[in-house]
């Protein structure tokens, strides 16, 4: 009841309202008129068709207030939602006026939008130091440095734009607005302040990459130890104490390498050097190095004989030899005895890509699984169980390796009965991304 006498006094508080009033009282003096100089059947007449016509306009004028105060009412509430949305909403039109700058945009971009409604934005705004960052927002080409996340071209676009002065790191999603004919009319901007959450991942990075360079000596020593202790004339016992130590401390250097390669990752720094290479080539001898750890699990590593005897393509030897390393590790290590592993190279004839699959009959990954097995520090239970040691970073690092490629990579298993991982590269070297995007 409380909120319709509301709605019913911003009624008669309308425009349209005091429009009726003063018909009204036109209609009364008209009607007055006609009864003092008309005859009474034409003043009749006249008074009917003014009181008819009057209460028809009445009625529509009614309609028309009643449909603007809830218009009016719903911008109210929009422009609440708006106003308490912690990401910055920027719309402008095509000639860059700005339309709408709520408290997010202002707090981010340290700019009144009463300071935006004299003029329009243009290129020229740069120069503007209150400006500045705003200008370079909306004409991204002028940012110092922009990352896309989203093809070229393609609607909604994502950014990730940053500054050093002031020390800035903002996702920027923009979308056009369309009409009922499919015509833009203007520009959504949605800007998420990253700041603080770069600077959290960035000093996360930093503490693992030095803690990870100050245990890669002390490990290195430990690791020639134990291997100048194997060559000494040992009984059983200690012999077995020495391989086993020298496991270990193998173990713990392939994790803190992963570790600093992660780290790298996360900031964009893990370097690639692309070259022409012969992937028939490569992988041949990824399978006869790996056939070497297959022996001490009882397994089996083949390159079924591919099509072509040469595919040549450009591509990180380093980076796609740590990738195959990986998958091949996974492979072995979570075969059964006796298992195999098969390695696979075909063309695609849908698109510009070779596709490499790695298959296994070891325990597979439950369904459940198949979702995380590309994420940090993530291992499925049955996988944990066979081989304890693992650092869950190896499917992490090549997911990476190969979207840097330009690539894809994917699995394929039934728990217990193996699993498949297929991964693309592509034949154009124009598919492969222009810098390393930085992930988390």
């Amino acid at each position: 009841m409380r909120k319709f006498f509301k709605n019913f006094r911003q009624y008669l508080k309308s425009p349209e309202v005091k429009m009726m009033w003063l018909f009204l009282f036109l209609v009364l003096l008209i009607v007055a008129i006609d009864i003092f100089f008309l005859e009474p059947l034409w003043a009749g007449v006249s008074a009917t068709i003014l009181v008819s016509a009057g209460i028809v306009i009445l009625f529509v004028n009614f309609r028309s207030a009643k449909t603007t105060v809830q218009l009016r009412l719903e911008k109210s509430r929009l422009d609440n939602v708006i106003a308490g949305i912690d990401d910055g909403i920027i719309i402008y039109d095509e000639n860059f006026q700005v339309l709408l700058f709520n408290p997010a945009a202002e707090k981010i971009f340290n700019v009144k939008k009463e300071a935006l409604t004299s003029g329009k934005l243009s290129p020229e705004s740069v120069q503007n130091p209150n400006l500045s960052v705003l200008a370079k927002v909306i004409f991204q080409s002028l940012a110092p440095l922009v990352v896309l996340q989203s093809p070229e071209g393609v609607y909604p676009q994502v950014a990730d734009i940053s500054f050093e002065e002031p020390r800035l790191q903002l996702r920027v999603l923009t979308d056009r607005i369309l009409d009922e004919n499919g015509q833009v009319t203007a520009f959504i901007k949605i800007v998420r302040d990253q700041t603080r959450e770069v600077e959290l991942l960035q000093s996360k990075s930093d503490f693992i990459t030095v803690a990870a360079h100050q245990l890669r000596t002390p490990l290195s020593a430990v690791n020639w130890s134990l291997e100048s202790l194997q060559k000494e004339n040992l009984n059983g016992g200690q012999k077995e104490l020495a391989e086993t130590g020298l496991s270990a401390a193998r173990n713990l250097s392939k994790i803190v390498e992963d570790l600093l390669n992660v780290s790298k990752i996360e900031g964009g720094k893990f370097g690639y050097n692309f070259q022409q290479l012969d992937i028939v080539k490569f992988l041949q001898s990824a399978v006869e190095q790996a056939s070497v750890v297959a022996k001490d699990y009882k397994a089996s590593v083949y390159l079924e004989p591919p099509k072509e005897p040469s595919i040549i393509l450009e591509a990180d030897l380093e980076r796609l030899g740590l990738l195959m390393s990986n998958l091949l590790e996974n492979a072995i290590k979570y075969n059964v005895e006796n298992g195999k592993v098969t390695v696979s190279v075909e063309r695609r004839t849908d698109a510009p890509f070779i596709q490499v699959n790695v298959a296994d009959t070891g325990v597979g990954i439950p369904q459940e699984a198949m979702n995380k097995i590309f994420t940090k520090f993530f291992r499925a239970e049955n996988v944990a169980e066979k081989e304890t040691e693992g650092s869950g970073l190896g499917l992490y690092i090549a997911k990476n390796v190969v979207n840097r490629h330009g690539g894809q990579i994917w699995a394929e298993s039934v728990e217990g009965r193996g699993a498949i991982f297929h991964f693309t590269l592509p034949t154009d070297p124009r598919l492969i991304p222009q810098r390393e995007i930085a992930n988390s």
